[in-house]
């Protein structure tokens, strides 16, 4: 899985760092999302998922690198 942002379409909601905050931050000068760390973890492949489906913005891009993997 890849992650990235567009932080001309962040709105500074905060839901990614509240669903992922291994994965994302909120810049202290503009409050835009960053990205903390480059290689996602297989353990946080739902917390990023879910945190792109919850962003208001739609800044958040999951690229999945094979099959869905999903926790159930």
């Amino acid at each position: 899985m890849q992650v990235s942002v567009d932080r001309d379409r962040c709105c500074s909601s905060g839901m990614c760092v509240m669903n992922a905050p291994a994965v994302f931050d909120q810049d202290e000068r503009d409050s835009l999302v960053t990205i903390r760390q480059a290689v996602l973890l297989p353990e946080q492949f739902d917390d990023v998922r879910i945190a792109a489906d919850l962003c208001p913005g739609r800044a958040i891009t999951v690229t999945e690198d094979g099959p869905a993997q999903t926790g159930a």
